[in-house]
């Protein structure tokens, strides 16, 4: 029986990395995937999924009104897709959340979504609060912070560099605008430091 899995974490915990080479696995070995990317997420040029290590593949943009499921179906009639994987999952609707549900359930193919839990206010982005509840499995996929902890959240910086506290919680960028931190120095950051947090180290 096929699955939904989401892969969730921070910035640049390689999730990119992961989904190229789960890819890679299958297409080695003769089995076509699939490789969906919202149109949203051109940091690396629209239909591309790229790693900050270097590898990269073409994948199929799409934008919020594009039925993924009718769009996989198509593409089995052409020829039998092995597995789905999307990338940057945190920018589909939830619509389409339920869509990648449907590619496994009745067109029985696995998918494998990879996305952000947070955004950089700390609240959960909303598609990827339904994959946290719908998926088959969850899987976290681990970073640290600047302190060796693990890193749940991310901060978005201005231009000049310093922490943002308001804007759009959909918005593009890579190490120029984000910093993956644990949560007491993501709240240091974005609260200040407490005397509490200060006195108990």
């Amino acid at each position: 029986m096929a699955k939904l899995y989401f892969h969730y974490s921070a910035m640049n915990a390689g999730k990119s990395t992961i989904l190229l080479q789960a890819a890679y696995n299958y297409e080695e070995r003769g089995m076509r995937t699939v490789i969906l990317v919202p149109a949203l997420s051109d940091r690396t040029g629209t239909g591309r999924v790229a790693s900050r290590i270097g590898l990269s593949a073409d994948a199929v943009p799409f934008d919020a009104g594009v039925d993924l499921l009718a769009l996989v179906a198509a593409m089995t009639r052409e020829a039998p897709v092995a597995c789905v994987f999307v990338d940057e999952a945190h920018f589909m609707s939830e619509a389409q959340v339920w869509q990648l549900a449907r590619i496994a359930d009745r067109l029985e193919i696995p998918v494998l979504a990879y996305g952000l839990r947070t955004d950089f206010r700390g609240e959960v982005f909303p598609p990827s609060v339904l994959l946290l509840g719908i998926a088959d499995e969850l899987r976290e996929v681990r970073t640290i912070c600047h302190c060796g902890r693990k890193a749940t959240m991310v901060v978005r910086l201005g231009p000049d560099g310093k922490v943002l506290h308001k804007g759009a919680q959909l918005e593009v960028g890579g190490n120029e605008k984000y910093v993956s931190l644990c949560r007491r120095h993501w709240d240091d950051m974005m609260n200040g430091p407490s005397s509490a947090g200060d006195a108990v180290r």
